[in-house]
């Protein structure tokens, strides 16, 4: 009878087979996906490089590291916190457990955000990020226009702290001020062009029947946004036109659908100029804007 296969002996095609199995008895829909950017994160490769090497063998050692962060996966920690990092607008963050995962639909938000603001000229542009979080938001707009300043708040001090390790990482710390402070307390004598948030926008009641990835994992005060989910976006349709210059312009992202008419009646109420709805990806009204 032959000896016992260790772990160090399976190939990556084994690895990846049982790791497969494994989140898929835990009920991760993307098993096979994540399995292949588990064995890449711990190898520093991209998942190309993990299918077109199917016969590789692990060391034992990299090999229980393995089963470990899929025994993570496995009880549904989101994969971005076991890797450490996520893709936001082609720039690589840092996650730690203070700070939500950036979110693809996300993107669209910061794509119209860029396109409301002035065109380059001849002074700076000021941008206020509120509930940074990562700092996702508040680096991509940095990376995108030069001529841009940004001043990235969260109320978190621990999630102020990984945006500004982001800002650090990517080059852009000259341009990116981080606060910890409640909304705009932090910055009563700023005026700026754009103020953008993506605030915790999850009626109360919703957020324990969220997947798990969520639910467990995802910093509480980053999503619930009150009884309605409505709380913090009011709040911004009541007090942050006294934070714009003239022409500036206010952009949230909301749960969507019925969540997003209701922010731009809010807005209108409020007396906020312009006030329109955009769609994201997936054709759902999700993203608010007004001009002061």
């Amino acid at each position: 009878m032959g000896a016992a296969v260790t772990l160090g002996e399976l190939t990556f095609r084994e690895q990846l087979a049982a790791a497969t199995t494994t989140l898929e008895a835990a009920g991760v829909p993307t098993a096979r996906v994540d399995a292949e950017w588990l064995l890449a994160g711990l190898l520093g490769i991209g998942r190309a490089a993990v299918r077109m090497d199917l016969r590789r063998t692990l060391s034992a050692l990299l090999a229980e590291r393995y089963a470990d962060a899929v025994r993570r996966r496995a009880r549904r920690e989101p994969l971005q916190r076991i890797l450490g990092w996520e893709e936001f607008c082609g720039l690589r963050l840092r996650l730690t457990d203070a700070v939500l995962v950036p979110r693809p639909e996300t993107e669209a938000l910061v794509e119209w955000a860029l396109a409301l603001l002035p065109v380059p000229g001849g002074r700076r542009l000021l941008a206020l990020d509120l509930g940074t979080g990562s700092g996702c938001i508040a680096c991509a707009l940095a990376s995108e226009r030069s001529d841009l300043d940004v001043v990235a708040i969260d109320v978190s001090p621990a999630a102020a702290a990984v945006a500004l390790g982001n800002a650090r990482a990517l080059g852009l710390a000259s341009r990116i001020r981080v606060v910890a402070a409640d909304l705009l307390d932090g910055v009563r004598d700023l005026d700026a062009d754009l103020i953008v948030s993506n605030p915790p926008y999850l009626p109360s009641g919703l957020v324990a029947g969220l997947e798990p990835e969520v639910s467990s994992y995802e910093p509480r005060m980053a999503l619930d946004g009150g009884a309605d989910g409505l709380v913090l976006i009011g709040r911004l349709a009541a007090v942050a036109r006294a934070r714009l210059r003239p022409a500036g312009v206010l952009v949230v992202e909301t749960a969507g659908g019925a969540q997003a008419a209701a922010a731009a009646e809010l807005l209108s109420r409020s007396g906020w100029r312009s006030v329109a709805v955009r769609a994201d990806l997936a054709g759902v009204d999700r993203f608010v804007a007004g001009s002061a």
